[in-house]
């Protein structure tokens, strides 16, 4: 499995690791998108199942704002948002949720530690009046 995912995660970039996928798949289904912060992003896609063939169900890209992949993660089934950054920064209180197993996971040369992004001093590309601090950290635009 572990093979699998760096072999995926080696395409370095959202755009090529999906193409890859639909050319090993068939094509990916979007579950979601979620944002934390400025410079994260995990993105949520469900394979389609085959018969015969040994792959996860579900797999969570993790990149950075410019869809550099820093972090692929199988799992069987979608897992909550906030419990995966729960497993992320077990430190942050605002992050609970039911966890589930994580399968398998590989991290490119993009990753750093996440909670970093979290921090009341975290950078932001926001000016103070125009952002609101995320649930766990993490700023995000004020409309």
């Amino acid at each position: 499995m572990d093979g699998y995912l760096e072999s995926l995660a080696n395409h370095l970039v959202l755009g090529d690791l999906l193409a890859e996928l639909a050319r090993r798949h068939g094509g990916w289904d979007l579950v979601a998108h979620w944002k934390q912060g400025e410079f994260h992003h995990d993105v949520v896609v469900r394979l389609p199942s085959k018969d015969g063939e040994a792959h996860p169900a579900v797999l969570v890209v993790a990149t950075n704002c410019n869809g550099g992949v820093k972090e692929v993660l199988a799992f069987h089934e979608v897992p909550d948002r906030y419990a995966l950054w729960h497993h992320r920064c077990p430190d942050e209180p605002e992050f609970r949720g039911q966890s589930i197993p994580i399968l398998a996971s590989t991290r490119t040369d993009h990753w750093f530690d996440p909670c970093v992004l979290l921090a009341e001093d975290a950078r932001s590309e926001l000016k103070p009046e125009f952002r609101r601090r995320q649930r766990g950290g993490g700023w995000e635009p004020r409309y």
